[in-house]
């Protein structure tokens, strides 16, 4: 796992989030790879990932206040969102993103 950059076009918000893992577990890597999917189908070119792995820098959980893994972070746009586990359930993920409303409409 490795982080993605994508340039944004110039009108739209840019997304960066924080993908926290422990180590490459088959959780893990099914939290990056619906992430990936999550984000190309609602973000093209508008988004960065950071993988984050607690198993090798455990001392960082404590930035965004890490209690379970995965973890995803939203750090931008504002405010700051949490979603927990592997992401599978796309719909609750865009829900804790804010990519959709609880009712379903598309926000961004």
């Amino acid at each position: 796992m490795r982080a993605e950059a994508m340039r944004p076009a110039a009108d739209e918000e840019r997304w960066i989030l924080k993908l926290y893992t422990a180590g490459q577990t088959p959780k893990s890597l099914k939290a990056y790879e619906n992430l990936k999917r999550i984000c190309e189908e609602h973000l093209p070119g508008r988004y960065q990932i950071e993988v984050i792995d607690l198993v090798k820098n455990p001392r960082l959980a404590k930035e965004d206040q890490i209690v379970a893994i995965p973890t995803l972070v939203r750090k931008l746009p504002d405010p700051l969102r949490k979603v927990i586990g592997d992401l599978s359930d796309t719909d609750r993920t865009l829900v804790g993103l804010q990519l959709r409303s609880a009712a379903g409409g598309r926000q961004s």
